[in-house]
């Protein structure tokens, strides 16, 4: 897949995951499948973001760097800095949360990992494709 495809496919699923993320927290009573939801969204739209930015990149560098940014944000939720913030401009709860919970750690890892997948499937889909259209391997 080239790099041109592959952001704009980051782009589409961004917008995507967003709008799902949207749905999950302002259009759904809130519940523990709705939490575990939103964070395991927020962790993909920070990976299409990235494959975005940055296409060119290692799947297994854009899952950590997800996980890695997913975490330090719940992790930040320690110091009530996320919750004052939101007191003060109430959107920013969508980007920095509102309180800790251990639980979204392990979602957030999960949630990486599922987005390194799809995106690694996503991308051998596309070549084969791409393979069968230019006539190389598979059936004649």
């Amino acid at each position: 897949m080239t790099l041109g495809r592959r952001r704009s496919a980051a782009a589409v699923a961004l917008v995507v995951v967003v709008a799902l993320g949207l749905v999950v927290a302002r259009g759904i009573p809130d519940s523990a499948a709705t939490d575990i939801a939103g964070d395991a969204l927020y962790t993909v739209a920070v990976y299409a973001g990235l494959v975005l930015v940055w296409p060119g990149a290692r799947r297994s560098l854009l899952g950590a760097v997800a996980a890695a940014w997913s975490v330090g944000v719940e992790l930040l939720q320690l110091t009530g800095v996320p919750a004052e913030v939101a007191a003060r401009f109430p959107p920013a709860a969508l980007v920095l949360g509102s309180g800790f919970d251990p639980r979204d750690l392990a979602v957030y890892l999960l949630a990486a990992a599922i987005a390194l997948t799809i995106d690694a499937g996503a991308s051998a889909l596309l070549l084969h494709r791409g393979d069968r259209r230019a006539g190389v391997g598979g059936s004649p």
